[in-house]
């Protein structure tokens, strides 16, 4: 591994305006980091990393590379793109082994994290690293959120999430875990301002399943995939194994299920190959797990038997059923995966939190929502999208909620 990284690293052209940069979201300085590498500065390399994008480490494993930093390196022309990836996780996976708590006892104002996603973890650790006395609040045991409960190890292994709380701890930041804020739950937003909480940052997720809205969905053969990567084991999915969607969520599914003892499974979509939302990389690795494809199929009515699908054409943008195709596909279990939305525990009980029709929590381009003091950003704003994109606004969010702060001392 580390005579690979090197030899990566010295193909690095050095060049003067890095492509690899301006194709990372957040404009990652892979240049400098492959110079200080180089030079034995392995230590300050983690260190810029770390500071440009707290979950470095998770990114070099999780990132769409072919889309970002490795698919804008000007090697990418020749075919022999600079694997960043893999000096990312080197670099940062050293760091994170060596990086010393030596944050002072919090003195400035306290903040309040809801959620301990990608978006809570960065804007906890910038906020800590300023002084603030954090406290985050995660509604699962462990801390991560999509990245703990959403990602399978196999693409993501959990021991690193294990690393980010231990500095998260060494920070001085304090977690309370099994503990829902807003509905449902003992503790609501306004009771944390109650309780001197100068700020609430709100990065609570997308966790409601989207449903197909068809006959059968409530059959006990019928599953969600984001309930399913929660905790496969807890499921008996049978042999046979229909999965229903196109995205990354779909592909983690099958191949979990595949490692899970499902020997047939399938993904059904209602277009054709080219208009997968799964990235590439995530589509070869399914193949060469074993999963099957069928396109052109969209479901009809799911049976205790499996699912029924009608054949499909595309004319134009439009996805139109062939009348009187409807066949059985047989199978076992099947598990929808066709995104999800937020839950409304804090929406429900917080007044003056202005809400979309999807249910995500309206901000401006800082963060700032409609009720003062409160903040939010990742999955419950945007809707699902990927690490990267949360730590980068997220990132712009902290830099908004240390203004806020700073402006109630004046």
């Amino acid at each position: 591994m580390a005579y690979h990284v090197i030899d990566e690293a010295r193909r690095c052209l050095q060049c003067k305006k890095p492509g690899c940069s301006r194709g990372c979201p957040v404009n990652t300085p892979v240049n400098i980091v492959v110079k200080m590498l180089l030079e034995g500065k392995i230590k300050d390399a983690g260190e810029l990393l770390f500071s440009n994008n707290p979950l470095s480490l998770v990114c070099s494993y999780v990132c769409e590379h072919e889309k970002q930093c490795e698919g804008h390196c000007v090697l990418n022309k020749t075919g022999k793109t600079i694997h960043v990836s893999s000096i990312e996780n080197y670099i940062s996976g050293y760091y994170l082994n060596l990086k010393q708590s030596d944050i002072p006892k919090p003195t400035k104002a306290k903040v309040a994290i809801i959620g301990s996603g990608p978006a809570g973890i960065t804007i906890a650790i910038i906020l800590a690293a300023k002084g603030y006395d954090i406290t985050i609040f995660e509604a699962y045991d462990k801390i991560g959120g999509v990245m703990m409960y959403g990602i399978p190890d196999f693409r993501l292994p959990k021991t690193v999430l294990d690393r980010y709380k231990q500095i998260l701890l060494g920070m001085g930041i304090k977690i309370r875990p099994n503990t829902i804020i807003g509905t449902g739950g003992g503790l609501s937003i306004d009771d944390l301002l109650r309780d001197g909480y100068k700020a609430v940052f709100v990065g609570t997720g997308v966790w409601k399943p989207n449903n197909l809205r068809i006959k059968g969905e409530s059959l006990g053969n019928v599953h969600f995939a984001i309930n399913y990567l929660k905790n496969p084991d807890s499921y008996d999915l049978g042999k046979k194994i229909t999965i229903i969607g196109a995205g990354n969520v779909a592909m983690d599914v099958a191949r979990t299920a595949l490692r899970k003892g499902g020997r047939d499974v399938t993904v059904f979509f209602r277009r054709t190959e080219e208009y997968l939302t799964a990235s590439k990389y995530e589509l070869e690795y399914a193949k060469m797990d074993g999963v099957q494809f069928e396109f052109l199929k969209s479901p009809v009515e799911i049976t205790d038997q499996g699912v029924i699908f009608a054949d499909t054409v595309l004319n134009g943008d439009k996805t139109e059923i062939v009348p009187g195709s409807e066949k059985l596909y047989e199978s076992d279990s099947v598990i929808i995966s066709v995104s999800q939305g937020p839950r409304n525990y804090i929406a429900s009980s917080t007044q003056g939190l202005e809400l979309s029709q999807k249910g995500l929590i309206l901000t401006n381009e800082y963060g700032g929502t409609s009720k003062p003091g409160v903040f939010a950003s990742g999955d419950v704003v945007t809707g699902a999208k990927t690490v990267v994109e949360a730590v980068n606004v997220s990132k712009k969010v902290a830099e908004a909620i240390e203004q806020y702060l700073e402006s109630l001392e004046q």
